[in-house]
């Protein structure tokens, strides 16, 4: 009987998007990534945003060594691209801990804190005033 191999798990943030990240080695050296039960490509069409996620991935040259499980929600498609190369580089860091430097380096470890600014009382938008009139 074979053991149970345990995946590693790992979140990642961007904007609103929150992403919980299943990392396992793949046997099949294929590398499938699903998100939300889909594929890659089926769920992120935008080609930008498939590049985005596959940074950490192609950086840490291992396109095919493992397996990502991937459950992505909140924000659009952009800050959930976002979230989800955040998460991969952090579970990648988990799982071999030599790849550190490579992804801090290159700022995949670091949580993007940019949010949307309120909406403030008195204004159309976040900053945007009132047309003024002096008559």
């Amino acid at each position: 009987m074979a053991a149970k191999v345990k995946a590693i798990t790992a979140i990642g943030r961007r904007k609103n998007a929150n992403a919980r990240v299943f990392c396992l080695r793949s046997e099949s050296k294929d590398g499938k990534i699903l998100v939300n039960g889909r594929e890659l490509t089926n769920y992120f069409p935008r080609k930008t945003a498939q590049q985005v996620i596959m940074q950490p991935i192609e950086l840490t040259e291992r396109v095919g060594a493992y397996d990502f499980r991937i459950n992505v929600q909140g924000g659009g498609l952009s800050g959930q691209a976002g979230a989800v190369r955040h998460g991969i580089s952090r579970a990648l860091e988990k799982s071999e801990p030599e790849l550190r430097s490579i992804l801090k380096k290159n700022g995949f470890l670091t949580r993007d804190p940019r949010v949307v600014e309120r909406k403030k009382p008195g204004r159309h938008k976040a900053r945007k005033k009132t047309q003024f009139s002096k008559r």
